[in-house]
């Protein structure tokens, strides 16, 4: 090799050592941030109280990367909550991922439906957060009747620093919005106007919390998916996802997952991949069955057979039609959709 040459291989080498800094350092803050989401194993965990006393029976089932995944999605308000004391969840929705068909459908769960809380009787669904994650994954579990394997846990803050990060969403509100609360100084106060407009953390957060209407949560978990599918999409932008680093350092301190690095892994690059086929209710309305538990009203299901038929026959519907008569299927001609009854 001559001089020349080897002075050229020499200067290629320089460039190539000082492009891939900021690419090693990107995937080494992503690592990290990544990492930083899963606290099971930490006494940052708000859960940590909880596994300890989570009883074996309640373990969820392993996922091993291939077959289909369920991913049990809960929001909560943690305003005015103790130290080391478990909010219920405001919002429960699981995430049915298919890596070999790239297959997305999702669930959303009325809080108040009335369900077997494993180990601790039968009230309402959103209750099973507050004796730790396994808990409501299996509370979820049975009464879906699919296995729930991971879990995801964030509150307000970390909502609406996700849609701050990734640079808000252009969104359209069906109607106008309007409601006031004194009992939390009117932090989280709601005040939106029909049209389409730029949602930030904040006003997004209005919006999926809204349920002052006639049809209370049955609309509100049918706005909750629809806003769910607009930040996934934004997160599969090209800009949100060179900021990850950033998105995954904001959020953390208010999440928490089962999901290891690897499995975030998988998952990023199944979902990226994927389509969301549809989306529905659970329980669907004409299984609701409206009841009391004590003074309080619940939901109870008048089948716990049909509703497990109701998610195995969508499961089903996945693997048998085929990708393109699929497409041009849409969400609201499913079963049960809340979004008719607006």
């Amino acid at each position: 090799m001559s001089l020349k040459t080897k002075r050229i291989a020499a200067v290629l080498a320089l460039i190539l050592i000082v492009l891939s800094g900021p690419v090693v350092y990107y995937f080494y803050s992503l690592y990290k941030g990544l990492e930083g989401l899963n606290k099971t194993d930490s006494q940052k965990s708000l859960f940590a109280a909880a596994n300890a006393a989570e009883v074996e029976s309640v373990e969820p089932p392993k996922w091993l990367g291939t077959e289909p995944v369920n991913i049990l999605l809960m929001g909560v308000d943690a305003r005015g909550v103790n130290k080391g004391e478990i909010p219920r969840s405001d919002t429960m929705m699981v995430v049915s991922l298919d890596p070999e068909r790239k297959r997305i459908h999702l669930f959303s769960i009325l809080r108040d439906t009335y369900a077997d809380i494993p180990d601790h009787g039968k009230n309402r669904i959103n209750t099973a957060i507050t004796y730790g994650p396994n808990t409501a994954m299996k509370a979820v579990s049975d009464l879906l009747g699919i296995p729930v394997q991971c879990y995801v846990y964030t509150d307000f803050q970390g909502f609406i620093k996700l849609v701050d990060e990734i640079g808000g969403v252009d969104f359209y509100v069906e109607k106008d919005m309007n409601y006031e609360s004194a009992a939390d100084q009117h932090e989280y106060d709601i005040h939106l106007t029909e049209g389409k407009q730029h949602l930030d953390g904040k006003t997004a957060l209005q919006y999926v919390r809204f349920r002052h209407d006639a049809l209370s949560d049955y609309s509100r978990t049918k706005r909750q998916r629809d806003f769910a599918d607009a930040v996934a999409q934004k997160m599969k932008s090209t800009t949100s996802i060179m900021k990850l680093p950033s998105i995954l350092e904001k959020v953390s301190p208010y999440m928490d997952t089962n999901l290891t690095v690897n499995d975030m892994w998988k998952l990023a690059s199944v979902g990226y991949q994927s389509k969301l086929e549809g989306s529905e209710q659970i329980p669907p309305m004409e299984l609701i069955k409206e009841t009391h538990m004590g003074k309080a009203a619940v939901l109870d299901v008048s089948s716990r057979k049909e509703l497990k038929d109701f998610v195995q026959n969508i499961m089903e519907a996945e693997k048998s039609v085929p990708a393109e008569s699929k497409d041009s299927l849409k969400t609201g001609e499913s079963r049960v959709s809340a979004g008719k009854n607006e």
